[in-house]
């Protein structure tokens, strides 16, 4: 009795996958820049299109994802509007070194509501405070802590415009925060990226700050260290940042790396 009954038990346990085979595959978490919102939207539709689960994905400012994952938050993968904020995790040892790489790039640009928008040369000789007006503000990233803030900052600097500029200022958390507030016209004018810009149908790019006017805008991916053993996070980084993925970066806007 006891061999008829065990019989159909092994018979069972053979056609049964191994309990790590069943286990569905865990999602992945990705922290990335306010700026990649729409890019990696459609990249997670990519992704899961290849069979895995939807990722969890936080966006913000570069700086404060980058101080989360100092806290400890369970992030996989982070992908930075700029180079120091990445910096900042390299030395504290949090990224995988090797897995790091900036692919793509963005344009800094001046936009204003779309009804409202006349073309605005930059460059040196160009007087912004007069195009604010007496009561008028720029909206941009905090300079103190957000990307594009930085971007900015560096270039009225060039301009020579950064003192009587920065009490002007409209200081967002976030770039994509910046451009609500053209939107909604509680600012004449933003700096932003041109990606920004574009996925918006309520303002316009009047101007595009000279490449010169400040550090080139690359975004660096890399592997958390807590992930480094991760295959599906690995393979997530390779698509990401391969081939495979320049079309769909392209048609945000993006710029790829030469």
């Amino acid at each position: 009795m006891r061999r008829r009954v065990l019989a159909p038990l092994l018979a069972l346990g053979l056609l049964l996958p191994p309990a790590a085979s069943r286990a569905q595959e865990a999602p992945l978490t990705i922290f990335a820049a306010a700026s990649l919102t729409d890019a990696m939207r459609a990249m997670a539709r990519e992704w899961q299109a290849r069979g895995h689960p939807a990722p969890r994905m936080s966006f913000a400012a570069s700086s404060a994802l980058a101080r989360q994952i100092e806290q400890g938050a369970p992030a996989d993968l982070f992908i930075s509007a700029d180079e120091p904020w990445m910096d900042y995790l390299q030395e504290r040892n949090l990224i995988v070194n090797a897995t790091r790489v900036s692919p793509i790039g963005n344009s800094l640009v001046l936009v204003a509501p779309a009804q409202a928008a006349q073309p605005v040369t930059l460059g040196r000789d160009t007087n912004l405070l007069a195009l604010l007006g007496p009561h008028g503000r720029i909206a941009t990233g905090d300079p103190a802590h957000v990307p594009v803030g930085r971007y900015a900052q560096a270039a009225l600097t060039w301009m020579g415009q950064w003192d009587t500029i920065n009490p002007r200022l409209a200081r967002a958390d976030n770039v994509r925060s910046a451009l609500l507030l053209v939107e909604r016209g509680e600012a004449p004018f933003g700096i932003v990226y041109a990606t920004d810009a574009a996925a918006s149908g309520a303002v316009r790019v009047v101007g595009t700050f000279p490449a010169e006017s400040h550090t080139p805008v690359t975004y660096p991916f890399a592997l958390m260290r807590r992930a480094e053993g991760d295959a599906q996070a690995r393979a997530m980084l390779t698509l990401l940042t391969g081939p495979e993925a320049a079309p769909i970066w392209q048609r945000f806007g993006f710029r790829l790396a030469r």
